[in-house]
């Protein structure tokens, strides 16, 4: 993985939002963007001086990223960002199947015409994004288009739990997309996920969103095992069986 500068950019200009919030997501952001890669050290004073913050600032963005699951703290070494093992990366990807599986089916049948329209939005958008090449902004449409269906699909809890993986999923995700004929392969996935879902059959749409998270971990797996250098083969991806008797629409 090329790790990328990072540049006048990452520097904060103190604007009315919560600095906790800006120190938080410019930390989030070169996690995502590769600019600080798995393993590299967070040393406090180095970032308070590119950041342009207090320590106590970077000390709570740090904690929140360590509850993301993007940072952890290695004993008297300090903080650094997280390394997520092959292993990690399977079952976040396997929980994905289950969750996002139930959310699409949810979503077909309880979604309003608007939220299928903003959907619809949420794909071209995606697709239009995919031309400018900034992962970030790709990452960010992707992410439109997942918030559309978890407020559609009528269960929160399900879409909390997602939520909760929000961050390392956003990690494998920009692992995978960075990856040769990925993005255009994605948008394609998405698109039959809509179809499947103006179809109106639930099952189809469960099988359409398994589809896409499986070619995505099949990319993501791939890299992170050449990465890590994990020998042996790898446990068997388990795919989900779809559910039979999806809750009746409102």
């Amino acid at each position: 993985m090329k790790r990328l500068p990072l540049d006048d950019t990452f520097k904060i200009n103190r604007t009315p939002v919560t600095l906790r919030e800006i120190v938080l997501d410019k930390l989030r952001g070169a996690i995502l963007n590769f600019q600080l890669l798995p393993g590299d050290r967070l040393v406090e004073r180095d970032l308070c001086e590119r950041l342009g913050v207090s320590r106590t600032s970077v000390r709570e963005a740090l904690r929140h990223l360590e509850s993301e699951g993007l940072v952890e703290f290695d004993g008297s070494k300090g903080p650094r960002v997280a390394i997520i093992t092959l292993e990690d990366a399977r079952d976040i990807y396997e929980l994905r199947c289950v969750l996002e599986g139930l959310i699409v089916q949810l979503f077909t049948l309880n979604a309003k015409a608007k939220d299928i329209r903003a959907l619809e939005r949420a794909l071209e958008e995606n697709r239009k994004v995919l031309e400018s090449g900034n992962l970030q902004q790709v990452l960010d449409s992707v992410q439109g288009f997942y918030d559309v269906l978890l407020e559609g699909s009528g269960n929160q809890i399900a879409a909390a739990q997602l939520r909760l993986l929000q961050a390392r999923i956003s990690y494998l995700r920009a692992t995978s997309v960075s990856q040769a004929n990925r993005r255009d392969a994605s948008n394609h996935e998405m698109e039959r996920i809509v179809e499947a879902i103006k179809s109106g059959d639930p099952m189809v749409a469960h099988q359409a969103s398994v589809d896409h998270v499986r070619a995505a971990a099949k990319v993501a797996l791939e890299y992170l095992k050449s990465k890590q250098g994990e020998q042996g083969d790898m446990r068997e991806f388990v795919t989900p069986i779809a559910l039979k008797e999806p809750r009746i629409g409102r």
